[in-house]
């Protein structure tokens, strides 16, 4: 259940973020957000739930996006 809980508000919240456009923050932080969020989300879920997957997950997938947001 928590997995469900968790993988609905990663959805939630990277629909919220795809108009990022209108928000006023570089390309980078938003990459790097985003990332963050989905790299928690699949730490999470590798990992069976653990916290050190978590978090592990959300650094991994902040500096990828971070270097994607950078490029775009």
């Amino acid at each position: 259940m928590k997995r469900l809980l968790a993988m609905t508000l990663a959805a939630g919240a990277l629909a919220a973020l795809t108009a990022c456009d209108s928000i006023p923050v570089s390309h980078q932080t938003q990459g790097a957000a985003l990332g963050a969020v989905a790299g928690g989300v699949a730490g999470s879920a590798v990992s069976g739930g653990s916290t050190l997957g978590t978090v592990g997950g959300a650094v991994v997938g902040g500096v990828v996006g971070s270097e994607v947001g950078k490029r775009h």
